[in-house]
């Protein structure tokens, strides 16, 4: 593209963000520069309790309000919780060994367990009582007559890698397993939080990383994007898992019919992008491959210097993110379309409208934010005047049209809509997106059994700026009309909400919204609070006290009961 295009595209999201940053700089500036703590009603401490205590049984709490009768099941919860073997501590938080979470609602009434997941890298740990797993880290040795990329797969062979998986919940047919970002998963059970067993998905299909966001259709089908290793270079692999009976059978069999439905080449063969999640439809796939890549180069090295997975990304500000429309039909690419580069880990939600996709995602400018979670990042925000502007992002909602004239006229058809798309001078398609809400959006949930990939409404999501006056802050936003309803609680930190639709449910927000909630002066305190979809308000809450300190999570999963 010539200049005049980068001028006219390309600062959307950057000019979004920076207008406000720019402001909110100034002012923590000048707060620091008075003594003053530069995020005065955030408390990020929260994410650096160290548990060490389990609570094996449920235990019961004291209820305030009113709980549906027929709201049953379990919230599943998954995060980082332990950030320290014996005297060694981790230096991320995203390293630290995984803490599961459990409330149990039956019957008007709730309780509360937690247990650490027993992983291998976490046994291991715990016998040496020092931390002698290191992310992504190899001690192979490598096959002289392996190409690079045979070399490259080989590096994430993961008998000594970690396979801490702290990041989410989500089932396999009648199956509960914890994920990470390495295809090595575990099964948990479901009353008990205990550690059953691991699967090496890598062992069934060809993928050296998966997404920690799998899709689970309403037919229990389940879809991943995987990332494979093959002679020619990498390819982004899509993994489909087939819902049939299980027949009673407790082995891992449940991955043995799993299989690769599509296969895309990455942009660049020795940088492959960084995926944490990707989008489903009636008809296609969405592959969003950001600027940010896993360098080959570095994670040969890795193997010599032990480096952490973090020194392996890199990003690459001048190149556009692309977005790929795969056909679920063939796995053949039906469209390609660029945008202007930026970082994100959560997509909302995507569907079909009019030849058009719609997919919404939570963007930051760059993924500077990853660097929040340096545990001496997040020890020193409060005298970093810069660490919200590293944390905030936007939800922004892109319009992809799927037949097109090469005019210069906007593609974009769709009524009411302020994204845009066109043709570039070097014949590609650029989409330009409009912002869905003025804060900052992350974690956000649907009411995904029933519009997961089909056009709906609203969403949910945790503000993700930590310079708020109320940083804890739970949001749900209208994607048609662009406004929002907030909930919020003065030194308090709600969880991802999560959408539990009504068994009755005639619109969209008919349900309850479930939220885990931490106090910044209690740290051993939690409550799982219950808020009406559609009004925002709350409509119960119970408290607990446990043994130990609580720590946040990230992502859950809510298993119904009720017939």
């Amino acid at each position: 593209r010539n200049r005049n295009e980068e001028d006219k595209y390309e600062k959307i999201i950057a000019n979004e963000i920076d207008h406000i940053s720019i402001a909110k700089e100034k002012e923590a500036v000048l707060r620091l520069s008075k003594g003053l703590d530069v995020l005065p009603n955030c408390d990020l401490s929260v994410w650096l309790r160290d548990c060490k205590d389990e609570v094996i049984y449920p235990i019961a709490g004291h209820n305030t309000g009113y709980i549906p009768t027929w709201l049953k099941g379990s919230l599943i919860r998954n995060g980082p919780g332990c950030l320290s073997v014996g005297d060694s501590k981790f230096a991320h938080l995203f390293d630290a060994s995984a803490v599961l979470h459990r409330f149990s609602i039956e019957t008007g009434k709730i309780t509360y367990q937690r247990r650490f997941l027993r992983t291998n890298t976490f046994i291991k740990n715990q016998i040496a009582q020092r931390i002698v797993v290191t992310e992504f880290g190899t001690r192979a040795v490598p096959d002289p007559c392996k190409t690079i990329f045979q070399k490259f797969g080989a590096f994430f062979q993961t008998e000594d890698v970690s396979d801490n998986c702290m990041i989410s919940v989500y089932p396999f047919r009648d199956e509960l397993f914890t994920f990470g970002e390495l295809p090595i998963i575990y099964r948990i059970d479901p009353e008990t939080l205990e550690t059953m067993y691991s699967v090496n998905e890598s062992k069934y299909v060809n993928i050296v990383h998966h997404t920690s966001h799998p899709h689970v259709m309403e037919d229990g089908t389940v879809y991943n994007l995987g990332l494979s290793i093959g002679p020619t270079g990498p390819k982004y692999s899509i993994v489909h898992f087939p819902h049939t009976k299980r027949e009673g059978s407790t082995t891992d069999d449940v991955f043995k019919e799993a299989k690769i439905i599509a296969k895309i080449g990455t942009r660049w063969p020795l940088h492959p992008g960084y995926m944490h999640t990707f989008g489903v439809t009636t008809n296609y796939f969405l592959i969003v491959e950001q600027p940010l890549c896993v360098s080959v180069p570095e994670k040969m090295l890795q193997k010599f210097n032990d480096k952490p997975l973090s020194s392996m990304l890199k990003w690459y500000k001048s190149h556009p993110t692309m977005i790929y429309v795969v056909s679920r039909s063939n796995g053949k690419v039906t469209n390609t379309f660029q945008a202007e580069a930026f970082f994100f880990l959560h997509i909302i939600n995507q569907y079909e409208d009019s030849d058009h996709i719609v997919i919404d995602i939570c963007v930051y400018k760059d993924p500077t934010m990853i660097d929040c979670m340096l545990i001496e990042a997040l020890k020193d925000a409060k005298a970093n005047p810069h660490y919200a502007t590293m944390f905030r992002g936007r939800p922004f909602r892109y319009v992809l049209p799927l037949k097109s004239t090469k005019t210069e006229e906007n593609q974009v058809t769709l009524p009411d809509v302020k994204a845009k798309a066109y043709w570039t001078s070097d014949g590609h398609i650029y989409v330009i997106p409009e912002l869905l809400c003025d804060l900052g959006c992350e974690t956000p949930r649907i009411n995904y059994p029933l519009h997961l990939g089909v056009k709906y409404r609203y969403f949910y999501a945790i503000s993700s700026d930590v310079d708020l006056e109320s940083p804890g802050t739970l949001i749900k936003v209208d994607t048609e009309t662009k406004t929002k309803k907030t909930w919020t609680e003065k030194g308090t930190f709600p969880s991802e909400p999560i959408f539990v639709p009504s068994p009755e449910q005639k619109d969209e927000d008919d349900g309850v919204v479930l939220s885990t909630l931490l106090w910044s002066s209690e740290p051993n305190k939690v409550a799982l609070v219950i808020l009406d979809a559609r009004s925002f308000t709350e409509i119960s809450r119970t408290e607990f006290i446990t043994q130990g300190p609580v720590p946040k999570c990230l992502h859950g999963w809510f298993t119904s009961t009720y017939s």
